[in-house]
């Protein structure tokens, strides 16, 4: 009888892929982590207790059936673990790269809980996924039959891209506009290489437009075309723009030289990575090189800029959060990783202001955690008089983004918006009150996952779905 692949977390111990040295990955912006060989990812695969209630599974955003591809990994069906993983994520490949799965589907495993360390779920995904590239096994889209209906998907961003997919595959016309030179959003210009490598997510655009999805790029909407013009060119709208309004800093000098966006010095250093003229790194604006640098915030854009200043060569890199390490809203493995490379964490500090008028140094306030607020996390308070002075020569602001005023930007004062300028959409559907108007992502959601845009995007190309088949179903009536 064969022997059982799978329950072996009791003998076996939990393995990451093997990660590059700190001195080492400090000169490059390639991924840190090795790939698995195929015997290691069936042996971690075959760690997975095979749970009755799959806590792994019910965490992920997308519901992922991880139990049953980590089977077919440790059983070597490869290809039928990429098929399982493939029909409830568009973009495995690259979830299994960002995805923060300490906090969602490796942070809730059974025999994590049991003390035993999680099963691998992301390298393993990472895994199946490119050996699915690597072996031809991603086809492009093939719809069994063309439809005449139309798509306009309004973001090349992952809500879009995932509508996209799947919108194409039942032979829609689907055209994605996007302000941008790449496809990708911020899987593109946003996320370095270091934690997702650029010819990945081009290898998945490729695919896409193999497959008959049409890319409309350096497209502004409002400027190159208008939203009246797009309503009356497809049968669908899908607004998946994203928000890119960075969260701003007041206080004295907040408007000096070498305070900069992290969307900014981010999309600078991609651009870079591509190989495109970037004025503003050359000069020195938007390059960490040579200089003192503070990054302010605590969130996983924070350890982007943190970890890319470090490999343009910054002499120096200190993160500034205003709450502990506990608090902070980024992953633990990505602060784990910005340690080792020699970024300094100074927790419980607040920017006060600036001093310089090319900016020196951060005015910082020490703080303490005080009693819960209305979200439950203990509200930080101002030490008084505890100030001082954080020399800097550049400042990166990492607070988060806001929606812009999409009304306001394309003309269109009747679709409704939320207080919070997200666009108002069903929770099921994803339609917003103008007819066949729809809206996924972080435009609807407030700055979030890659994998809730996914899921959102994937939800609003089956309610348009939906709504042709209801459509057709009345029609033969």
């Amino acid at each position: 009888m064969a022997k059982q692949p799978m329950l072996k977390f009791v003998s076996i111990e939990k393995e990451m892929p093997e990660k590059r040295p700190p001195n080492l990955r400090r000169e490059d912006f390639n991924e840190i982590y090795a790939e698995y060989a195929q015997e290691k990812a069936k042996e971690q695969a075959g760690r997975c207790s095979q749970c009755g209630v799959p806590y792994c599974q019910s965490h992920c955003p997308l519901h992922n059936n991880i139990p049953d591809w980590l089977k077919l990994t440790a059983e070597g069906r490869l290809q039928e673990a990429y098929e399982i993983s493939q029909a409830t994520n568009t973009f495995p490949e690259i979830c299994g790269r960002i995805c923060p799965q300490d906090r969602l589907c490796e942070g809730n495993c059974v025999i994590e809980q049991s003390g035993h360390g999680t099963v691998t779920i992301g390298s393993v995904e990472k895994y199946i996924t490119d050996t699915a590239f690597e072996e031809g096994w991603v086809k492009p889209i093939q719809p069994s039959a063309e439809r005449p209906e139309s798509v306009g998907i309004i973001g090349a961003g992952p809500g879009g891209l995932a509508a996209a997919d799947r919108l194409r595959r039942a032979g829609l016309q689907v055209f994605v506009y996007d302000r941008y030179d790449r496809g990708g959003g911020l899987l593109t210009y946003g996320i370095p290489g270091f934690k997702l490598e650029k010819d990945v997510v081009m290898k998945r655009m490729a695919q896409l437009e193999d497959g008959g999805v049409k890319m409309v790029l350096n497209c502004n909407v409002g400027e190159d075309i208008t939203f009246a013009e797009l309503r009356e060119k497809h049968d669908f709208l899908l607004i998946a723009t994203g928000v890119y309004k960075s969260r701003d800093l007041g206080g004295p000098g907040s408007g000096a030289d070498g305070i900069v966006r992290a969307i900014d010095f981010l999309t600078a250093s991609n651009r870079k990575s591509f190989g495109d003229d970037v004025p503003e790194f050359d000069s020195g604006e938007l390059n960490a090189k040579g200089k003192r640098v503070v990054v302010i915030g605590g969130g996983d854009t924070a350890m982007d800029c943190v970890r890319t200043a470090v490999r343009q060569g910054a002499t120096s890199v200190k993160c500034l959060y205003r709450r502990d390490r506990e608090n902070m809203p980024g992953s633990q493995r990505e602060v784990q990783n910005a340690e080792e490379e020699g970024v300094d964490f100074v927790w419980l500090t607040a920017p006060k202001g600036f001093t310089g008028d090319s900016v020196e140094g951060v005015m910082v306030q020490k703080m303490r955690l005080g009693q819960p607020d209305a979200t439950g996390r203990r509200a930080p308070e101002v030490i008084e008089g505890a100030d001082y002075v954080e020399d800097a020569d550049l400042v990166i602001k990492a607070l988060g983004f806001e929606p812009e005023d999409l009304p306001k930007l394309w003309g269109v004062d009747e679709l409704e918006v939320t207080r919070w300028g997200t666009i108002k959409a069903h929770f099921l559907t994803h339609e917003t009150n103008m007819e066949n108007v729809y809206a996924a992502g972080d435009i609807v959601r407030g700055a979030s996952l890659v994998v809730w845009a996914i899921r959102d995007g994937r939800e609003a190309a089956d309610a348009i779905l939906e709504k042709l088949r209801t459509s057709a179903a009345i029609a033969a009536e």
